[in-house]
């Protein structure tokens, strides 16, 4: 029933053609469209009948349009068959949610510059093996998914470049002996240009296989945003609050807050990759051209387009109700020794190579364990027994907020870095 716009559309268009061509008079033509014009107000307004006598969708609407206005509407199938009816349906329907999606991505990423520009003096502990590594702005980590989705929002934009070509007129599998006009079909649809190979045109799927692939490529982003989401509105954690709209209480433990949207859209990563899995099996083995196989795309595919739209306007308001607790996040930042690489950094530049200035940051970091200290709260003389080297300057070299400002690089977690990012990402989204 999704596709029943689309079929109209593609059967207003084919008839148009018909009539231009002479293949049928132009008011048989007029009669047609007036009689599937007809039969879309029905579907509107919830009036049609939907019945599996029909076999199909377009079989139900040409029934319905013949049963309006009578014989002549046997005529629209003239010059094609159900196998490129179908593919060119499915396509239509396609790029149509491959436009909502890139906007729903789009909403998104909006939402996570407005979370970035909104705390861009926060500072939090950059990972890796979930270990802290090195002190980053929040905003740096946050803007990470928004170039995630950057490169979703490619991906099916590419796709929809692909599904420029228009099957419309490939018929069964061999083309038709009927004087149709493809490149006006394709052009009246939306499309670039025809197909260029009758067989191909009704026994590809390459794009539901293609869609499904980018949209749980798309998925994973969201599932590492959610694992976060988890992972630091936890008490271990606590960087975040989540808004009570998206989380449940225990049925046992009055004190639990329950991250459930955030697991249950990282859970769903699970049928988005089975999605993919299926079309590729599906389409394994199939001989040209077309085989009743195809029809199982719809399911699979129709889940995906669910799954990664709803998923997408459901994280847009839990990231943008949000809250990100500064204060813990630069707590966890100075507690995890984030600024030993910059201590390390400090002694290469009073001469002494790496290695050796990597060592000596190590037996500095254990000597802070066990006495219960943070590098940057070790007197001068505490500092002199790791080397000669260190002066007072090291206070200034190691602190949070230097060891970040330091980072300049391009797409670096720098103050002046991160907003240049921003002021790109803005850019791309204009």
């Amino acid at each position: 029933q999704r596709l029943c716009p689309f079929d109209i559309q593609g059967s207003i268009v084919h008839a148009t053609m018909l009539g231009r061509q002479g293949i049928i008079t132009q008011d048989e033509a007029n009669t047609i469209i007036s009689g599937l014009r007809q039969v879309s107000k029905e579907i509107e307004d919830g009036q049609f009948i939907f019945d599996t006598v029909d076999e199909d969708i377009h079989m139900a609407i040409e029934r319905r349009m013949t049963e309006i206005i009578g014989p002549v509407g046997g005529k629209l199938h003239t010059a094609r068959s159900r196998n490129d009816q179908t593919t060119v349906d499915s396509k239509m329907h396609m790029r149509a949610v491959i436009r909502e999606i890139q906007e729903d991505i789009t909403n998104l990423q909006k939402i996570i510059i407005d979370k970035a520009e909104n705390n861009i003096n926060a500072i939090m502990p950059g990972y890796t093996h979930l270990q802290t590594g090195q002190p980053i702005l929040l905003s740096h980590w946050i803007m990470a998914y928004y170039w995630m989705l950057r490169r979703d929002w490619n991906r099916f934009e590419d796709l929809y470049q692909r599904m420029g070509e228009c099957p419309l007129g490939a018929a069964a599998l061999a083309g038709t002996t009927f004087p149709i006009d493809r490149n006006f079909t394709a052009r009246e649809l939306g499309f670039d240009k025809p197909t260029e190979n009758s067989i191909d045109s009704v026994s590809d799927r390459d794009h539901m296989v293609e869609f499904t692939a980018a949209a749980a490529m798309c998925f994973m982003h969201l599932t590492r945003l959610s694992e976060e989401l988890v992972l630091f509105s936890s008490q271990d954690f606590k960087f975040i609050e989540l808004s009570d709209d998206f989380c449940t209480g225990s049925s046992i433990m009055p004190q639990k807050k329950n991250p459930d949207v955030a697991e249950k859209m990282r859970g769903k990563g699970g049928r988005m990759y089975g999605n993919l899995m299926a079309m590729l099996t599906i389409m394994k083995g199939i001989p040209l051209a077309y085989n009743t196989d195809m029809s199982e795309d719809k399911e699979q595919v129709y889940d995906s387009m669910d799954t990664l739209q709803t998923s997408l306007r459901i994280m847009a308001p839990m990231i943008e109700k949000m809250v990100i607790l500064a204060e813990n996040t630069r707590a966890a930042a100075a507690r995890g020794f984030s600024n030993a690489t910059d201590m390390a950094d400090y002694l290469v530049r009073k001469g002494i190579p790496f290695r050796e200035a990597h060592h000596i940051v190590g037996s500095a970091v254990n000597y802070c364990i066990k006495h219960k200290k943070m590098l940057e709260e070790l007197t001068m003389e505490e500092f002199s027994a790791f080397d000669n080297k260190i002066e007072r300057d090291i206070y200034e070299s190691i602190s949070l907020e230097a060891c970040i400002k330091a980072r300049m690089s391009y797409g670096g977690t720098g103050p002046d870095a991160v907003k240049k990012q921003i002021e790109i990402a803005k850019s791309y989204l204009k």
